[in-house]
Protein backbone atom coordinates (compact mmCIF):
# COMPACT_ATOMS: atom_id res chain seq x y z
CA UNK A 1 0.00 0.00 0.00
CA UNK A 2 1.64 3.23 -1.18
CA UNK A 3 0.28 5.36 1.65
CA UNK A 4 1.71 2.96 4.29
CA UNK A 5 -1.40 3.38 6.46
CA UNK A 6 -0.84 1.91 9.93
CA UNK A 7 -4.07 2.91 11.69
CA UNK A 8 -7.60 3.67 10.57
CA UNK A 9 -9.90 6.21 12.21
CA UNK A 10 -13.56 5.40 11.72
CA UNK A 11 -16.96 5.86 13.30
CA UNK A 12 -17.96 3.32 15.91
CA UNK A 13 -19.65 0.29 14.41
CA UNK A 14 -18.01 0.67 11.01
CA UNK A 15 -14.74 -1.13 11.71
CA UNK A 16 -15.96 -4.33 10.04
CA UNK A 17 -15.84 -2.51 6.68
CA UNK A 18 -12.11 -1.77 6.97
CA UNK A 19 -9.21 -3.96 5.72
CA UNK A 20 -8.14 -6.63 8.18
CA UNK A 21 -4.87 -6.41 10.06
CA UNK A 22 -4.86 -2.68 10.83
CA UNK A 23 -5.59 -1.15 14.25
CA UNK A 24 -8.70 1.04 14.34
CA UNK A 25 -8.97 4.28 16.31
CA UNK A 26 -12.71 4.81 16.90
CA UNK A 27 -14.02 8.33 16.42
CA UNK A 28 -15.89 9.28 19.60
CA UNK A 29 -19.02 11.40 19.66
CA UNK A 30 -20.39 13.77 22.27
CA UNK A 31 -18.21 15.19 25.07
CA UNK A 32 -15.55 12.51 24.57
CA UNK A 33 -14.83 13.92 21.12
CA UNK A 34 -13.12 16.90 22.74
CA UNK A 35 -10.56 14.86 24.70
CA UNK A 36 -8.83 12.24 22.57
CA UNK A 37 -5.67 12.33 24.68
CA UNK A 38 -3.49 12.85 21.62
CA UNK A 39 -0.14 14.62 22.08
CA UNK A 40 0.31 17.95 20.30
CA UNK A 41 2.58 18.09 17.28
CA UNK A 42 5.83 19.65 18.51
CA UNK A 43 7.79 19.41 15.25
CA UNK A 44 6.76 21.70 12.42
CA UNK A 45 8.73 19.49 10.02
CA UNK A 46 6.52 16.50 10.86
CA UNK A 47 4.20 15.35 8.08
CA UNK A 48 0.68 16.69 8.55
CA UNK A 49 -0.90 14.89 5.59
CA UNK A 50 -0.11 13.12 2.33
CA UNK A 51 -1.85 14.43 -0.77
CA UNK A 52 -1.80 12.24 -3.87
CA UNK A 53 -1.49 13.85 -7.29
CA UNK A 54 -1.22 12.45 -10.79
CA UNK A 55 2.20 11.08 -11.73
CA UNK A 56 3.85 10.78 -15.13
CA UNK A 57 4.93 7.18 -14.54
CA UNK A 58 1.43 5.81 -14.11
CA UNK A 59 1.85 5.86 -10.34
CA UNK A 60 0.28 8.60 -8.18
CA UNK A 61 2.68 10.81 -6.26
CA UNK A 62 2.13 11.16 -2.53
CA UNK A 63 3.14 14.71 -1.57
CA UNK A 64 4.42 14.95 2.02
CA UNK A 65 3.07 18.20 3.45
CA UNK A 66 4.50 19.25 6.85
CA UNK A 67 2.81 21.27 9.59
CA UNK A 68 4.91 24.37 8.85
CA UNK A 69 3.54 24.46 5.29
CA UNK A 70 -0.04 24.66 6.55
CA UNK A 71 0.95 27.44 8.95
CA UNK A 72 2.57 29.34 6.08
CA UNK A 73 -0.72 29.13 4.13
CA UNK A 74 -3.17 30.19 6.82
CA UNK A 75 -1.33 32.22 9.50
CA UNK A 76 -1.45 35.98 8.82
CA UNK A 77 -2.26 35.53 5.12
CA UNK A 78 -1.54 38.43 2.78
CA UNK A 79 -3.93 37.26 0.07
CA UNK A 80 -7.18 37.27 2.07
CA UNK A 81 -8.52 37.99 5.53
CA UNK A 82 -10.39 35.42 7.63
CA UNK A 83 -11.56 36.58 11.05
CA UNK A 84 -13.52 35.17 14.00
CA UNK A 85 -17.18 35.07 13.06
CA UNK A 86 -16.54 34.59 9.34
CA UNK A 87 -18.20 31.65 7.62
CA UNK A 88 -16.03 29.74 5.15
CA UNK A 89 -17.56 27.37 2.61
CA UNK A 90 -16.29 23.79 2.84
CA UNK A 91 -16.88 22.29 -0.60
CA UNK A 92 -13.58 20.88 -1.88
CA UNK A 93 -13.01 17.18 -2.39
CA UNK A 94 -10.80 16.04 0.52
CA UNK A 95 -8.30 14.75 -2.05
CA UNK A 96 -7.96 18.28 -3.42
CA UNK A 97 -5.59 20.49 -1.44
CA UNK A 98 -8.04 23.40 -1.46
CA UNK A 99 -9.43 21.60 1.60
CA UNK A 100 -6.36 22.82 3.50
CA UNK A 101 -7.37 26.42 2.86
CA UNK A 102 -11.05 25.85 3.63
CA UNK A 103 -10.55 23.89 6.84
CA UNK A 104 -7.45 25.33 8.49
CA UNK A 105 -7.90 28.81 7.07
CA UNK A 106 -11.16 28.93 8.99
CA UNK A 107 -10.35 27.02 12.18
CA UNK A 108 -7.03 28.75 12.90
CA UNK A 109 -8.81 32.11 12.64
CA UNK A 110 -11.73 31.14 14.86
CA UNK A 111 -14.11 31.13 11.90
CA UNK A 112 -16.77 28.56 11.01
CA UNK A 113 -16.60 25.96 8.24
CA UNK A 114 -19.97 25.61 6.50
CA UNK A 115 -20.13 22.30 4.64
CA UNK A 116 -21.92 22.84 1.32
CA UNK A 117 -22.53 20.90 -1.88
CA UNK A 118 -20.66 22.16 -4.92
CA UNK A 119 -22.47 24.14 -7.64
CA UNK A 120 -22.27 21.00 -9.80
CA UNK A 121 -24.53 19.13 -7.37
CA UNK A 122 -27.49 21.53 -7.43
CA UNK A 123 -29.20 23.86 -9.88
CA UNK A 124 -27.24 27.12 -9.78
CA UNK A 125 -30.09 29.22 -8.39
CA UNK A 126 -30.72 26.69 -5.63
CA UNK A 127 -27.03 26.60 -4.78
CA UNK A 128 -26.84 30.40 -4.64
CA UNK A 129 -29.85 30.43 -2.33
CA UNK A 130 -28.13 27.94 -0.04
CA UNK A 131 -24.98 30.10 0.05
CA UNK A 132 -27.07 33.12 1.02
CA UNK A 133 -29.14 31.23 3.61
CA UNK A 134 -26.07 29.82 5.37
CA UNK A 135 -24.36 33.21 5.54
CA UNK A 136 -21.17 32.09 3.80
CA UNK A 137 -18.85 35.05 3.22
CA UNK A 138 -15.57 33.35 2.21
CA UNK A 139 -15.25 30.77 -0.54
CA UNK A 140 -12.85 28.91 -2.81
CA UNK A 141 -13.98 27.82 -6.28
CA UNK A 142 -12.09 26.01 -8.98
CA UNK A 143 -11.48 28.21 -11.98
CA UNK A 144 -13.71 26.07 -14.20
CA UNK A 145 -16.65 26.34 -11.83
CA UNK A 146 -16.11 30.08 -11.47
CA UNK A 147 -16.15 30.40 -15.26
CA UNK A 148 -19.36 28.38 -15.49
CA UNK A 149 -21.24 30.49 -12.96
CA UNK A 150 -19.77 33.78 -14.21
CA UNK A 151 -20.91 33.01 -17.74
CA UNK A 152 -24.53 32.51 -16.64
CA UNK A 153 -24.74 34.73 -13.53
CA UNK A 154 -21.88 37.25 -13.35
CA UNK A 155 -23.59 38.92 -10.38
CA UNK A 156 -23.68 35.69 -8.36
CA UNK A 157 -20.72 36.54 -6.12
CA UNK A 158 -21.75 40.02 -5.01
CA UNK A 159 -22.72 38.83 -1.53
CA UNK A 160 -19.33 37.33 -0.69
CA UNK A 161 -16.60 39.05 1.25
CA UNK A 162 -13.78 37.00 -0.30
CA UNK A 163 -13.74 34.66 -3.28
CA UNK A 164 -10.51 32.81 -4.08
CA UNK A 165 -10.36 31.13 -7.49
CA UNK A 166 -7.68 28.68 -8.59
CA UNK A 167 -6.69 25.62 -10.55
CA UNK A 168 -6.36 26.90 -14.12
CA UNK A 169 -5.78 30.09 -16.09
CA UNK A 170 -8.43 32.64 -15.15
CA UNK A 171 -10.38 34.08 -18.09
CA UNK A 172 -9.83 37.84 -18.33
CA UNK A 173 -13.14 38.76 -19.97
CA UNK A 174 -15.26 36.68 -17.60
CA UNK A 175 -13.40 38.21 -14.67
CA UNK A 176 -14.18 41.67 -15.96
CA UNK A 177 -17.84 40.70 -16.37
CA UNK A 178 -17.97 39.71 -12.70
CA UNK A 179 -16.29 42.97 -11.68
CA UNK A 180 -18.84 44.91 -13.74
CA UNK A 181 -21.89 43.01 -12.48
CA UNK A 182 -21.13 43.23 -8.77
CA UNK A 183 -17.95 41.61 -7.47
CA UNK A 184 -17.24 40.09 -4.06
CA UNK A 185 -15.41 42.29 -1.60
CA UNK A 186 -12.17 40.67 -2.73
CA UNK A 187 -11.64 38.51 -5.81
CA UNK A 188 -8.35 36.59 -5.70
CA UNK A 189 -6.68 34.50 -8.39
CA UNK A 190 -4.67 31.86 -6.52
CA UNK A 191 -1.93 29.70 -8.01
CA UNK A 192 0.10 26.85 -6.58
CA UNK A 193 0.91 23.17 -7.09
CA UNK A 194 0.17 20.71 -4.29
CA UNK A 195 3.91 20.64 -3.62
CA UNK A 196 3.75 24.29 -2.51
CA UNK A 197 0.69 23.76 -0.28
CA UNK A 198 -2.39 25.05 -2.10
CA UNK A 199 -1.18 28.53 -3.09
CA UNK A 200 2.24 29.99 -3.83
CA UNK A 201 1.06 33.22 -5.47
CA UNK A 202 -2.05 35.36 -5.53
CA UNK A 203 -3.40 38.29 -7.50
CA UNK A 204 -6.19 40.62 -6.38
CA UNK A 205 -8.49 41.24 -9.34
CA UNK A 206 -9.93 44.74 -9.68
CA UNK A 207 -10.72 46.98 -12.62
CA UNK A 208 -7.56 48.92 -11.88
CA UNK A 209 -5.26 45.91 -11.41
CA UNK A 210 -6.45 44.39 -14.70
CA UNK A 211 -6.24 47.59 -16.71
CA UNK A 212 -4.23 47.21 -19.94
CA UNK A 213 -3.53 43.52 -19.28
CA UNK A 214 -3.85 40.77 -21.89
CA UNK A 215 -4.36 38.02 -19.27
CA UNK A 216 -4.98 37.65 -15.54
CA UNK A 217 -1.62 37.28 -13.77
CA UNK A 218 -0.96 34.64 -11.14
CA UNK A 219 0.49 37.54 -9.22
CA UNK A 220 2.78 37.93 -6.25
CA UNK A 221 4.22 35.57 -3.61
CA UNK A 222 2.26 34.59 -0.55
CA UNK A 223 3.67 35.52 2.82
CA UNK A 224 7.04 33.87 3.56
CA UNK A 225 7.25 32.49 0.02
CA UNK A 226 10.18 32.89 -2.37
CA UNK A 227 9.69 32.92 -6.14
CA UNK A 228 12.47 32.48 -8.68
CA UNK A 229 12.24 32.52 -12.49
CA UNK A 230 15.13 30.29 -13.62
CA UNK A 231 16.57 28.66 -16.73
CA UNK A 232 17.36 24.95 -17.10
CA UNK A 233 20.58 25.43 -15.10
CA UNK A 234 18.69 27.10 -12.23
CA UNK A 235 20.20 30.46 -13.14
CA UNK A 236 17.95 33.54 -12.93
CA UNK A 237 16.72 34.74 -16.32
CA UNK A 238 16.91 38.37 -17.40
CA UNK A 239 14.04 40.65 -16.30
CA UNK A 240 11.01 40.14 -18.53
CA UNK A 241 12.34 36.87 -19.99
CA UNK A 242 10.46 33.61 -19.57
CA UNK A 243 11.71 30.78 -17.40
CA UNK A 244 10.61 28.03 -15.04
CA UNK A 245 8.97 29.10 -11.80
CA UNK A 246 10.77 27.64 -8.78
CA UNK A 247 9.29 28.11 -5.31
CA UNK A 248 11.05 28.25 -1.95
CA UNK A 249 10.10 28.91 1.65
CA UNK A 250 8.18 27.10 4.40
CA UNK A 251 5.25 26.30 2.09
CA UNK A 252 7.33 23.80 0.12
CA UNK A 253 6.57 20.14 0.82
CA UNK A 254 9.12 17.59 2.04
CA UNK A 255 9.05 15.51 -1.13
CA UNK A 256 7.22 12.43 -2.40
CA UNK A 257 6.34 9.40 -0.31
CA UNK A 258 8.63 6.50 -1.21
CA UNK A 259 9.92 8.24 -4.36
CA UNK A 260 13.48 9.41 -3.57
CA UNK A 261 14.60 9.78 -7.20
CA UNK A 262 11.55 11.83 -8.16
CA UNK A 263 11.97 13.92 -5.02
CA UNK A 264 15.59 14.64 -5.93
CA UNK A 265 14.60 15.77 -9.43
CA UNK A 266 11.83 18.14 -8.34
CA UNK A 267 12.98 19.37 -4.92
CA UNK A 268 16.41 20.82 -5.66
CA UNK A 269 19.00 22.95 -3.89
CA UNK A 270 19.27 26.58 -4.91
CA UNK A 271 22.85 26.86 -6.25
CA UNK A 272 23.18 30.29 -4.66
CA UNK A 273 21.86 29.63 -1.15
CA UNK A 274 21.54 25.87 -0.75
CA UNK A 275 17.88 26.22 0.24
CA UNK A 276 15.29 23.83 -1.17
CA UNK A 277 13.37 24.94 -4.24
CA UNK A 278 10.45 23.16 -5.87
CA UNK A 279 10.59 23.07 -9.67
CA UNK A 280 6.98 23.63 -10.73
CA UNK A 281 7.47 22.91 -14.43
CA UNK A 282 5.40 26.03 -15.14
CA UNK A 283 6.83 28.62 -17.51
CA UNK A 284 6.29 32.20 -16.36
CA UNK A 285 7.34 35.74 -17.13
CA UNK A 286 7.83 38.57 -14.66
CA UNK A 287 6.82 41.92 -16.18
CA UNK A 288 7.96 45.27 -14.86
CA UNK A 289 5.30 45.42 -12.13
CA UNK A 290 6.31 42.01 -10.74
CA UNK A 291 2.93 40.29 -11.22
CA UNK A 292 3.90 36.92 -12.67
CA UNK A 293 2.20 35.73 -15.86
CA UNK A 294 1.70 32.00 -16.45
CA UNK A 295 2.69 31.04 -20.01
CA UNK A 296 2.43 27.24 -20.07
CA UNK A 297 4.08 23.96 -19.09
CA UNK A 298 7.45 22.34 -19.76
CA UNK A 299 5.83 18.90 -20.04
CA UNK A 300 2.50 17.34 -20.99
CA UNK A 301 0.87 18.02 -17.67
CA UNK A 302 -2.49 19.82 -17.85
CA UNK A 303 -5.06 21.22 -15.45
CA UNK A 304 -8.71 20.19 -15.83
CA UNK A 305 -11.44 21.38 -13.48
CA UNK A 306 -8.79 22.11 -10.85
CA UNK A 307 -7.09 18.71 -11.05
CA UNK A 308 -3.53 18.32 -12.25
CA UNK A 309 -3.28 15.52 -14.81
CA UNK A 310 -0.34 13.81 -16.48
CA UNK A 311 -1.62 12.86 -19.95
CA UNK A 312 1.05 10.18 -20.27
CA UNK A 313 -0.35 8.44 -17.19
CA UNK A 314 -3.73 8.02 -18.91
CA UNK A 315 -2.07 6.79 -22.10
CA UNK A 316 -0.01 4.22 -20.22
CA UNK A 317 -3.02 3.00 -18.23
CA UNK A 318 -5.06 2.61 -21.43
CA UNK A 319 -2.34 0.66 -23.25
CA UNK A 320 -1.92 -1.57 -20.18
CA UNK A 321 -5.51 -2.80 -20.66
CA UNK A 322 -4.38 -4.44 -23.96
CA UNK A 323 -7.61 -3.24 -25.50
CA UNK A 324 -5.72 -0.71 -27.62
CA UNK A 325 -2.27 -0.93 -29.20
CA UNK A 326 -1.63 2.81 -29.25
CA UNK A 327 -3.33 5.56 -27.23
CA UNK A 328 -2.95 9.32 -27.37
CA UNK A 329 -4.75 11.70 -25.00
CA UNK A 330 -5.12 15.43 -25.42
CA UNK A 331 -6.88 18.24 -23.60
CA UNK A 332 -9.32 19.97 -25.96
CA UNK A 333 -10.95 23.34 -25.32
CA UNK A 334 -10.48 25.91 -22.60
CA UNK A 335 -12.11 26.79 -19.31
CA UNK A 336 -15.44 25.09 -18.62
CA UNK A 337 -15.51 23.67 -22.17
CA UNK A 338 -12.25 21.79 -21.63
CA UNK A 339 -12.36 18.01 -21.84
CA UNK A 340 -10.04 15.07 -22.42
CA UNK A 341 -10.19 13.31 -25.78
CA UNK A 342 -8.53 9.94 -26.35
CA UNK A 343 -7.38 8.59 -29.71
CA UNK A 344 -6.91 4.82 -29.79
CA UNK A 345 -5.85 2.15 -32.28
CA UNK A 346 -7.72 -1.05 -31.35
CA UNK A 347 -5.89 -4.26 -30.55
CA UNK A 348 -6.37 -6.93 -33.26
CA UNK A 349 -9.05 -8.84 -31.36
CA UNK A 350 -11.12 -5.75 -30.44
CA UNK A 351 -14.13 -4.65 -32.50
CA UNK A 352 -13.57 -0.92 -33.22
CA UNK A 353 -17.14 0.03 -32.32
CA UNK A 354 -16.69 -1.57 -28.88
CA UNK A 355 -13.41 0.19 -28.12
CA UNK A 356 -14.71 3.37 -26.38
CA UNK A 357 -16.95 1.47 -23.98
CA UNK A 358 -14.32 -1.15 -23.20
CA UNK A 359 -11.64 1.44 -22.48
CA UNK A 360 -13.99 3.51 -20.35
CA UNK A 361 -14.97 0.50 -18.24
CA UNK A 362 -11.41 -0.70 -17.72
CA UNK A 363 -9.99 2.74 -16.97
CA UNK A 364 -12.71 3.30 -14.37
CA UNK A 365 -11.02 0.49 -12.41
CA UNK A 366 -7.58 2.12 -12.68
CA UNK A 367 -8.01 5.90 -12.68
CA UNK A 368 -10.12 8.54 -10.91
CA UNK A 369 -13.07 9.85 -12.89
CA UNK A 370 -11.51 13.20 -13.73
CA UNK A 371 -8.70 11.41 -15.61
CA UNK A 372 -10.96 9.35 -17.90
CA UNK A 373 -11.38 10.90 -21.37
CA UNK A 374 -14.91 12.08 -22.05
CA UNK A 375 -14.64 11.07 -25.68
CA UNK A 376 -12.75 8.42 -27.64
CA UNK A 377 -11.84 8.56 -31.33
CA UNK A 378 -11.07 5.17 -32.91
CA UNK A 379 -8.07 5.25 -35.26
CA UNK A 380 -7.71 3.09 -38.37
CA UNK A 381 -4.02 3.95 -38.45
CA UNK A 382 -1.75 6.20 -36.39
CA UNK A 383 -0.99 9.31 -38.48
CA UNK A 384 2.70 10.15 -38.66
CA UNK A 385 4.40 13.51 -39.06
CA UNK A 386 7.49 14.34 -41.14
CA UNK A 387 9.83 13.02 -38.44
CA UNK A 388 8.00 9.69 -38.20
CA UNK A 389 6.46 10.51 -34.83
CA UNK A 390 2.74 10.29 -34.13
CA UNK A 391 1.06 13.40 -35.53
CA UNK A 392 -1.14 14.59 -32.68
CA UNK A 393 -2.14 17.71 -34.63
CA UNK A 394 -3.59 15.52 -37.38
CA UNK A 395 -5.60 13.60 -34.81
CA UNK A 396 -6.93 16.79 -33.25
CA UNK A 397 -7.91 18.09 -36.69
CA UNK A 398 -10.48 15.31 -36.94
CA UNK A 399 -12.45 16.83 -34.05
CA UNK A 400 -11.99 20.51 -34.92
CA UNK A 401 -14.86 22.97 -34.31
CA UNK A 402 -15.68 22.83 -38.02
CA UNK A 403 -17.73 19.69 -37.39
CA UNK A 404 -21.44 19.90 -38.14
CA UNK A 405 -22.97 21.89 -35.34
CA UNK A 406 -26.02 20.56 -33.60
CA UNK A 407 -27.90 17.62 -35.06
CA UNK A 408 -30.59 17.73 -32.37
CA UNK A 409 -32.48 14.58 -33.32
CA UNK A 410 -35.25 13.65 -30.93
CA UNK A 411 -35.70 16.24 -28.15
CA UNK A 412 -34.83 19.27 -30.25
CA UNK A 413 -34.33 21.74 -27.44
CA UNK A 414 -32.08 19.48 -25.36
CA UNK A 415 -30.04 18.52 -28.40
CA UNK A 416 -29.59 22.12 -29.47
CA UNK A 417 -28.49 23.30 -26.03
CA UNK A 418 -26.14 20.36 -25.48
CA UNK A 419 -24.59 20.91 -28.92
CA UNK A 420 -24.12 24.60 -28.12
CA UNK A 421 -22.46 23.96 -24.76
CA UNK A 422 -20.21 21.24 -26.19
CA UNK A 423 -18.94 23.61 -28.85
CA UNK A 424 -20.75 22.29 -31.92
CA UNK A 425 -20.75 18.57 -31.22
CA UNK A 426 -22.91 16.23 -33.27
CA UNK A 427 -25.78 15.23 -31.01
CA UNK A 428 -28.44 12.53 -31.21
CA UNK A 429 -31.30 11.70 -28.85
CA UNK A 430 -29.72 8.32 -28.10
CA UNK A 431 -26.40 9.86 -27.04
CA UNK A 432 -25.18 9.80 -23.47
CA UNK A 433 -24.08 13.23 -22.22
CA UNK A 434 -20.90 11.89 -20.60
CA UNK A 435 -19.99 9.91 -23.72
CA UNK A 436 -20.21 13.14 -25.73
CA UNK A 437 -17.53 14.65 -23.51
CA UNK A 438 -19.83 16.19 -20.93
CA UNK A 439 -18.96 16.59 -17.27
CA UNK A 440 -20.47 18.05 -14.12
CA UNK A 441 -19.41 21.61 -14.95
CA UNK A 442 -20.82 21.46 -18.48
CA UNK A 443 -24.00 19.93 -17.05
CA UNK A 444 -24.44 23.06 -14.93
CA UNK A 445 -24.26 25.17 -18.10
CA UNK A 446 -26.80 23.00 -19.92
CA UNK A 447 -29.17 23.08 -16.95
CA UNK A 448 -28.87 26.85 -16.61
CA UNK A 449 -29.61 27.49 -20.28
CA UNK A 450 -32.47 25.03 -20.40
CA UNK A 451 -33.89 26.54 -17.24
CA UNK A 452 -33.94 29.97 -18.87
CA UNK A 453 -35.68 28.59 -21.96
CA UNK A 454 -38.22 26.57 -19.96
CA UNK A 455 -38.80 29.16 -17.22
CA UNK A 456 -38.19 26.37 -14.72
CA UNK A 457 -35.51 24.89 -12.48
CA UNK A 458 -33.47 22.17 -14.18
CA UNK A 459 -31.32 19.83 -12.11
CA UNK A 460 -27.90 19.14 -13.71
CA UNK A 461 -27.71 15.84 -11.81
CA UNK A 462 -30.57 14.49 -13.94
CA UNK A 463 -28.51 15.04 -17.07
CA UNK A 464 -25.51 13.25 -15.57
CA UNK A 465 -27.63 10.29 -14.45
CA UNK A 466 -29.69 9.87 -17.63
CA UNK A 467 -28.64 7.11 -20.01
CA UNK A 468 -29.60 9.20 -23.05
CA UNK A 469 -30.53 12.78 -23.90
CA UNK A 470 -34.05 11.56 -24.67
CA UNK A 471 -34.34 10.13 -21.16
CA UNK A 472 -33.17 13.44 -19.70
CA UNK A 473 -35.61 15.39 -21.89
CA UNK A 474 -38.48 13.36 -20.46
CA UNK A 475 -37.70 14.77 -16.99
CA UNK A 476 -37.95 18.41 -18.06
CA UNK A 477 -40.92 20.52 -16.96
CA UNK A 478 -42.60 23.44 -18.67
CA UNK A 479 -42.79 24.76 -22.19
CA UNK A 480 -39.91 26.33 -24.04
CA UNK A 481 -39.76 30.12 -24.06
CA UNK A 482 -38.88 31.42 -27.54
CA UNK A 483 -35.28 32.57 -27.67
CA UNK A 484 -34.59 36.19 -28.46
Amino acid sequence: MTAAIRRWSWENGAADRLPAGHPVLPVPVGPAAHDLGLPPADDDEAVAYVSFTSGSTGKPKGVLVPHRAIARLVVSPNYCTVEPGDRVAGMANPAFDATTFELWGALTAGATVVVLPTPAELPVEQWLGLVADTGVDTMFLTTSMFHTIARERPDAFAGLGTLVVGGEQLDLELTRRVLDAGPPGRLVNGYGPTETTTFATAFHCTHESLRDRAKVPIGFPLQRTELHVLDDDLTPVAPGEQGELCVGGPGVALGYLGRPELTASKFVADPRTGKTLYRTGDIVREPADGALELLGRRDRQVKLRGFRIELEEIEQAAVATRIAEHVFVEKVGDGAQATLVGFALPAPRVVPADLPGLLRDRLTERLPGYMIPGRWVVLDVVPLGPTGKADRAAMLATISPQRTAGNPAGPDLVGAVVAEVLGGAEVAATDNFLDLGGNSILAVQVASRLGARLAATVDPAELLLAETLAEFAATLPGTAVPSA
